[in-house]
């Protein structure tokens, strides 16, 4: 078991019922599945594809799948069935440690980064932010790339209301701003 999942179950849980007055412990909202979604509209050639695909590997401990296009956009020039991004679905284990090395490693060594807005949360109290650069998280340091890419991290949470999910993400440890 993660330390972020030990704190989830001893910390936050107790701290959630508390504060909302819940009585039963299966009302916590928690996280379900954490979602790495990557375009390559970008990327010229097969050596640049290939190293999307080994970075976002290594990034996430898992190989991501590729996605088409569903329709064809001409503005984008994109047809049907041509190949338009990358993306990993994260769950248990796997997702608590990516989760803990986006919080504690990733996330502070992005630039200008002064926490997260809670305008990134939808109504349904997921998370969803950016990532300009794929070079903020511990993996990639030692390994060469030949250029940057960014990807989009999608924190879903079973939230029923907005506010649950921020303050489940902020008791977890994600730096989110407080608005005055």
């Amino acid at each position: 078991m993660s330390n972020l999942q030990e704190k989830y179950k001893k910390e936050v849980v107790p701290k959630m019922m508390k504060q909302f007055g819940w009585k039963n412990l299966m009302r916590v909202p928690k996280v379900v599945k954490v979602v790495i979604n990557t375009g390559v509209g970008r990327v010229k050639d097969e050596k640049q594809l290939e190293e999307v695909v080994k970075m976002l590997t290594l990034v996430a401990g898992q190989k991501p799948s590729p996605r088409s296009a569903r329709v064809a956009i001409s503005s984008f020039k994109t047809r049907i069935g041509q190949l338009v991004g990358y993306a990993v679905t994260l769950r248990g284990r796997r997702m608590y440690d990516f989760v803990e090395r986006l919080i504690h490693s990733a996330l502070p060594r992005e630039r200008d980064f002064r926490g997260i807005d809670p305008k990134s949360f939808d109504h349904a109290g997921n998370l969803t932010l950016g990532l300009k650069e794929h070079i903020v998280f511990p993996e990639i340091i030692g390994e060469d790339y030949r250029f940057l890419f960014g990807f989009e991290v999608t924190v879903v949470t079973n939230a029923k209301k907005r506010e649950e999910g921020i303050e489940l993400l902020r008791m977890m440890g994600f730096p989110i701003k407080i608005n005055h």
